[in-house]
């Protein structure tokens, strides 16, 4: 009896064991969908937002939509920033929060010109917001490296 115990109590938990492992590879999986999703909308905010800066000095239906873009992309980064990265990807996702808080303070500056009734396409032109998400594009790559 004591050895059909001991037997069905190691079988559990090599069971146990390998969920573990399975459920680590699905949140890096996760994870790393995620990230990519996140980065792409990021260089989609970086493609759309200058131009639309540019016509927003003059427009305020532009600069209605510039705001709501600049408040989205914010909420994005702060959902992002909040997510569990895996123990695998913790690196990465330090580099995209710091990155993040580069965009988030160039946002709010942004935001603040808005609310001050300052309007210059020069502000998003001289801020780092740009570069700092051409910069993270890069680490998609990385990603990917990851989840192979």
């Amino acid at each position: 009896m004591k050895k059909w115990f001991t037997v069905l109590f190691a079988g559990m938990l090599i069971l146990l064991g390998g969920c573990n492992v399975i459920n680590e590879a699905k949140n890096t999986v996760t994870y790393i969908d995620q990230a990519i999703e996140f980065i792409n909308t990021a260089t989609d905010f970086a493609n759309d937002a200058p131009p639309l800066a540019k016509r927003a000095v003059e427009d305020t239906q532009a600069a209605t939509e510039l705001e709501t873009m600049l408040l989205d992309m914010k909420n994005e980064i702060e959902e992002f920033n909040s997510l569990q990265a895996p123990e695998i990807a913790a690196d990465l996702h330090q580099q995209i929060v710091d990155n993040n808080t580069v965009v988030l303070n160039g946002i709010n500056l942004y935001l603040e010109s808005i609310e001050d009734g300052k309007l210059d396409p020069a502000i998003l032109e001289n801020t780092e917001i740009f570069q700092t998400i051409n910069d993270m594009s890069g680490l998609i790559n990385e990603l990917k490296k990851l989840g192979n």
